[in-house]
């Protein structure tokens, strides 16, 4: 399979996720999010829309990179790909137990554990092409503010 499809199939199936994430969340921004006291540097709920669609198509651009040099380094590769699979499952299980469960301290102590295994995928992928692992530091950088806010949220909301 050619690079391009491959990185193409990798950002389809991160943006299912997405769109997956969403048909959870359901109606609960509006009914049960919107209650609830948050910390003033919480975004507008359209920035979180957009900044997960982008950092969904570099994941699947990064899985892609690693996905194609699978044949150069065999064992990292599938490594890395199992992590990335693994992270992408305690995406959404985040979203469910924030979202679904309404129970931000659950959801805190997942997205720490969603956090280690992003880092881990991150030094993985590093191993075998630098460029996915960049790709990831944004989305790094994203889950540590999500963090953040769910730890504010929590403790505003207890």
């Amino acid at each position: 399979m050619q690079k391009n499809t491959r990185i193409l199939t990798v950002v389809v199936t991160c943006l299912c996720i997405g769109y997956f994430s969403k048909l959870i969340i359901g109606n609960s921004i509006e009914v049960w999010y919107s209650n609830l006291i948050k910390p003033g540097f919480t975004p507008p709920n359209w920035v979180f829309a957009l900044v997960w669609s982008v950092l969904f198509i570099m994941m699947g651009v990064a899985a892609g990179l690693v996905w194609d040099r699978m044949e150069l380094d065999r064992i990292n590769a599938r490594k890395g790909l199992q992590f990335f699979a693994i992270q992408l499952g305690l995406n959404i299980l985040w979203t469910y137990i924030f979202f679904g469960l309404h129970n931000p301290l659950l959801a805190l102590a997942e997205i720490t554990l969603l956090w280690l295994m992003i880092f881990e995928t991150y030094v993985v992928f590093k191993r075998v092409d630098k460029m996915a692992a960049m790709l990831l530091l944004p989305y790094l950088a994203w889950v540590v503010f999500a963090a953040v806010l769910n730890a504010a949220i929590f403790w505003l909301n207890r």
